[in-house]
């Protein structure tokens, strides 16, 4: 079993900065990609960023050019670095880790999410 454990949520102002941390923990066999999603009341779950072990990342139209997510592999941690923050943004941000078994001929994947860390932006 493996733990996700997300931190660094918390109140900002409109145009503030917050740097949001995951950590993957337990019985981890390899952990692939790593990406950053949020949830605002009575809204569906979106994709925020994601990247892999390798560096590739991605990001959603809505925080591209504000948010980046970068990796530690060797602590099995990623983070969220957010800037220029709009009220929008105001949700809870989960973090979801996957991890790789790797056999001689084949891979299994499985997927992990944290509990979330809620973000404000407010005035």
């Amino acid at each position: 079993q493996v733990q996700v454990v997300e931190s660094g949520g918390g109140l900002v102002q409109p145009g503030g900065s917050l740097r949001l941390s995951c950590a993957a923990s337990g019985s981890i066999f390899s952990i692939g990609g790593m990406g950053w999603y949020r949830q605002a009341p009575g809204k569906q779950r979106e994709l925020v960023a994601s990247a892999t072990s390798g560096g590739k990342t991605k990001y959603a139209d809505a925080v591209k050019g504000r948010f980046t997510i970068s990796r530690d592999n060797a602590k099995n941690t990623a983070y969220l670095q957010m800037n220029s923050l709009k009220p929008e943004d105001t949700a809870v941000y989960y973090c979801k880790a996957n991890d790789v078994e790797v056999y001689g001929w084949d891979n299994r994947l499985y997927d992990y999410w944290g509990q979330g860390t809620e973000v404000i932006v407010s005035s």
